[in-house]
């Protein structure tokens, strides 16, 4: 392979005008297909298999103009302090809201609006009452004047002196991430100048990643109406698309670098560049695809197409680190290199057997070797502490009550729990598949249960074959007690009683995701482990690699528990309300971190096994890859950590929650695990950690990730002359 990608890399430096042609085009009809794109129909959320998905599909079936996944709203209205409600006055303005939701623009696309009056939807002092809303369709499908409709409802209430607040899932929109991604980039760009000591070659990994996550992202909203992808889908291929794609680049321009210090011609250094770091790019790449394909395992529709999308782009950001940044290379010129270095560099190589000067990968390595276990159980100690409060972790998936403060939805939240209790923010809908009478004694056995505070009489259908009851918990939606409620009546049901609502699909959906974990992580961890030892020609490295990263995404669970569920240091990382940790965020820690965590092993490990196989000894060789790769993969580390915690600012806290998890892993990873604990395992295996059974390296493929292959290529088509050297030049 690295043959391959040498003639690839060294090809397109030489055709860098159409390499380059090819790829702007591609941007250009990847932007005009998103633009000219119809805005997505749909957002649908299903999670196949499970009782609250029974139940929605039932409704369908026997309350067909019902919508019971449409779309819903909570209009919070609260009379001024030592007034009421439902006094004439404001009597008046609430029917009014009511009035104008049902006959204003938009009304095609509601459901049903109750008027609190008669739904008996005011609390028990008259300070407060909801209007609620129903919609024929989902929030992703409302179309604008139907959502401005519902914004503007409250309007003149506010002006006669009441508060009004809109909660519920009609007012979803896409996540805002606020200035925090671009401030990311910035720190990506202050870390790559540091690193190259050159503006050129520090714009250079930025560009082209910003070319990748384009055509990639405009790509995902030009086919999200077609594919039925959620806002979220772009905001996850955006997140890898950036980490990945700098740091991809920055592989191949470091080793180019270096290529061009060894005296190589500068074509021929984008060639052995592209050969080398290059086959690095394409196995770390195959472990994110891996990870990312992988949720089709946990086998819900959004999630999957989520992982496929991000795959996409990560697919892109290979491509174009093997192509789009050698091209980019050849228009670059001498301006890659720092100032002052260019006449050392070009042309004149190195002197004959100089060594380079150690640098601090080279004293830490070192330092490394002198202290194996002690260095390894410092590093293996600390995660461990850190990792504890991931037995307590929680799971579920955040509601209104975790919005900031700020919002609305917040706001309608709150008061809602003030004037009627908590659990009426995540009513339980009670589906009953049988007649009027098992309808009844149903609703009276879910009287009698702990934590209910009210169920309304069964609404049956015309045929008289299902009914539906509304229960309202004591607790807020995403407590213990309210799961516990769900279960309680599950429990003592047939099958002919089903519980569903927004609150119980979240919590089906959180069980179905802590169900896939452990099937999810044999097969990401299963499939990488084979990969590497292809990649690594030994057994020992691949497990310690799983092992290691095990203990990292353990300890950023940790992290984000005692954040986001415990409110530890909240408030510096904008956590204004603590709960579950979002139900999804065990299975991304898994596959998102174990993908781009194998980029930093693969590419540190890769420049040992080299040195390794050219015939060093394996304390010698951990120092050779701590030498040509420590600061490279110390750079990408922290341009993945800038990248993601400058999502950590979006308003929507499963973004939010997602970029700290992430920064926190990639830290733990990149700095404990492979700077530390990796070179000190490996110090303490010795020969062994390169071993391999005799009658398994004749089973797997020679995939020459240290280029070995190459080497001996190129040595033997320089001693067969120019015609050779013409012929392998050809791609």
């Amino acid at each position: 392979m690295a043959t391959f990608l040498y003639r690839l890399g060294r090809g397109a430096f030489r055709r860098r005008r159409l390499v380059a042609l090819v790829w702007v085009a591609l941007l250009f009809a990847a932007g005009f297909g998103a633009a000219s794109a119809s805005a997505p129909t749909s957002g649908s959320f299903s999670i196949p298999g499970t009782e609250a998905q029974k139940a929605f599909d039932l409704l369908d079936q026997r309350f067909p103009g019902m919508a019971a996944d449409g779309a819903t709203a909570r209009i919070v209205i609260k009379a001024p302090a030592g007034q009421r409600v439902d006094a004439p006055a404001a009597k008046d303005q609430v029917e009014k809201i009511v009035s104008d939701l049902k006959n204003g623009p938009g009304k095609e696309q509601v459901s049903s609006v109750a008027d609190p009056y008669e739904a008996k939807a005011v609390s028990e002092d008259g300070s407060t009452a909801y209007v609620s809303v129903k919609y024929t369709v989902s929030g992703m499908e409302l179309k604008d004047p139907t959502r401005e409709a519902l914004k503007d409802s409250g309007e003149a209430a506010k002006a006669s002196g009441l508060t009004v607040q809109i909660g519920g899932d009609a007012l979803m929109a896409a996540p805002e991430t606020g200035s925090g991604e671009i401030i990311g980039i910035v720190i990506a760009a202050i870390v790559l100048v540091i690193t190259f000591g050159s503006l050129i070659a520090a714009g250079l990994p930025l560009l082209t990643a910003l070319i990748g996550v384009g055509i990639g992202v405009s790509s995902i909203t030009a086919l999200a109406n077609v594919l039925d992808l959620g806002s979220t889908t772009s905001t996850l291929a955006m997140m890898i698309g950036l980490a990945v794609g700098i740091d991809y680049a920055l592989f191949i321009v470091s080793r180019y670098r270096a290529e061009l210090a060894e005296g190589r011609e500068r074509d021929e250094a984008a060639g052995r560049a592209a050969g080398t770091a290059g086959s690095a790019v394409v196995f770390a790449g195959l472990t994110v695809v891996i990870a990312l394909v992988g949720l089709a395992v946990v086998n819900i529709p959004m999630l999957t197409k989520m992982g496929f999308a991000a795959a996409g782009t990560v697919v892109i950001a290979v491509l174009v680190a093997l192509t789009l940044v050698p091209a980019i290379l050849g228009f670059a010129g001498k301006k890659v290199l720092p100032a002052g270095t260019k006449s050392k560099l070009f042309g004149k190589g190195k002197p004959a057997g100089a060594e380079p000067k150690p640098n601090g990968g080279t004293r830490w390595a070192r330092f490394v070797l002198r202290r194996p276990i002690m260095v390894l159980l410092v590093g293996v100690i600390g995660l461990g502490a850190i990792a504890i409060p991931a037995s307590k972790l929680e799971m579920g998936l955040p509601d209104d009550g975790a919005q900031p403060v700020s919002t609305t939805q917040r706001q309608a939240y709150d008061l809602l729990s003030e004037g009627f209790g908590p659990g009426f923010n995540g009513p339980l809908m009670v589906v009953v598949d049988g007649d009027k009478a098992l309808a009844d004694t149903t609703a009276d056995r879910i009287k009698g249960l702990e934590g209910v505070a009210a169920v309304t009489p069964a609404t049956t259908n015309e045929a008289g074959d299902a009914s539906v009851i509304t229960v309202i918990p004591k607790d807020r939606p995403s407590s213990v007690e309210t799961e516990n409620l769900v279960h309680a009546i599950r429990d003592g049901s047939g099958d002919d009683v089903l519980v569903t609502g927004a609150t119980a699909m979240n919590i089906d959906f959180s069980q179905k995701m802590n169900d896939a974990l452990l099937p999810y992580l044999a097969l990401v961890v299963g499939l990488a482990f084979l990969l590497l030892m292809l990649v690594f020609r030994s057994v020992l490295v691949p497990l310690k690699a799983a092992l290691g990263f095990l203990l990292s995404v353990v300890a950023a669970l940790g992290a984000v528990v005692a954040v986001f569920q415990w409110g530890w240091l909240g408030s510096l990382f904008g956590v204004e309300q603590t709960g579950p940790i979002m139900s999804m965020m065990p299975i991304f820690m898994v596959g998102v971190v174990f993908g781009l965590a194998m980029d930093y092993e693969v590419f540190l490990v890769t420049r040992m096994r080299e040195a390794y196989v050219h015939g060093e000894r394996p304390g010698q060789a951990v120092v050779t890859g701590f030498q040509y790769s420590a600061r490279v993969v110390v750079a990408a580390a922290v341009i993945m950590i800038a990248v993601f915690s400058g999502f950590i600012g979006a308003s929507e806290q499963m973004v939010k929650m997602i970029g700290f998890g992430l920064a926190v892993a990639v830290f733990f990873d990149a700095f404990v695990v492979r700077m530390a604990i990796v070179p000190a395992v490996l110090a303490l295996l010795g020969h062994k950690a390169w071993w391999l059974p005799k009658w398994l390296d004749r089973l797997l493929p020679n995939v020459d990730v240290e280029g070995e292959s190459l080497r001996k290529h190129l040595e033997a088509s320089s001693s067969q002359g120019p015609d050779k050297d013409r012929e392998l030049a050809k791609v």
